[in-house]
């Protein structure tokens, strides 16, 4: 990936922290966007102190205005973006009846509305230069039904099905469209998870770790880094063959 320009939303912790580390490993030149500076800033001074480029952009997603700043910035900084990960992601659980409207168009504005706005942004360029690696971060929510998530169900669903739409409208091009779908993550997300099984089950810490880890058949959490080499594979040429796919890395919990 030597000088191309990856665009990493999320990107201050846990799968956004890992792909933005991984890429830059690639010699691509980074851009880590997050709402959250202080998170975005450490990981781009991490990616400097081991010898990468990386540009910090405070970016929310699901606001129009801010991903185009987040965008501009990035471009004027790097240069058009070349690979774009839509990792940005919000979970909150709830049964569908005590789901409330807020909750609900949050959970789709940030998980698919975002992954909208961020390509739109972007694609125009990648169009001109008739290149591209556009990288959704989806979930093994997108395969399956899960109880009590109803909504995050359904903007995962979204976000596969938007994968797979621009992947026939761009195919001749030069710019793949795909999506990863991981498991339960070892990060702060599953974390919340977890703290929530503690509240409502009175189980342990340990016991509800336990409990996410064997939904698979290796019986373990996934790590970050291991959704970073799917995207790694998946932004380089050796991909280029590959669209409107959607890659599952959940230890075996959804086998398709």
């Amino acid at each position: 990936l030597d000088g191309s320009v990856a665009f990493v939303t999320g990107g201050g912790r846990g799968i956004g922290r890992a792909i933005a580390r991984a890429l830059a490993g690639a010699r691509a030149r980074v851009v880590v966007a997050a709402r959250s500076t202080d998170q975005v800033d450490a990981v781009a001074a991490e990616i400097a102190a081991a010898g990468g480029e990386a540009l910090s952009v405070t970016c929310d997603v699901a606001v129009s205005t801010s991903v185009e700043a987040a965008v501009g910035r990035a471009q004027a900084h790097f240069g058009p973006v070349d690979v774009l990960v839509n990792n940005a992601g919000f979970a909150e659980g709830a049964p569908l009846v005590r789901l409330d409207e807020a909750l609900w168009a949050r959970t789709l504005a940030v998980n698919l509305t975002g992954t909208y706005l961020c390509t739109r942004a972007v694609l125009p360029g990648m169009i001109e230069r008739r290149r591209g690696r556009i990288i959704n971060i989806a979930s093994i929510a997108a395969r399956k039904g899960l109880a009590y998530t109803a909504a995050y169900c359904a903007a995962k669903h979204g976000v596969l099905g938007f994968t797979r739409a621009l992947a026939v409208e761009v195919a001749r091009t030069g710019i793949t469209v795909n999506a990863i779908c991981p498991g339960w993550v070892d990060t702060d997300m599953t974390t919340a998870s977890i703290q929530r099984i503690v509240d409502k089950t009175r189980r342990t810490p340990e016991d509800a770790r336990r409990l996410l880890g064997e939904m698979n058949p290796l019986r373990r959490l996934i790590r970050p880094e291991e959704v970073a080499a799917a995207a790694l594979f998946l932004a380089g040429d050796e991909a280029s063959a590959i669209t409107g796919q959607a890659y599952n890395v959940d230890g075996g919990e959804v086998m398709s």
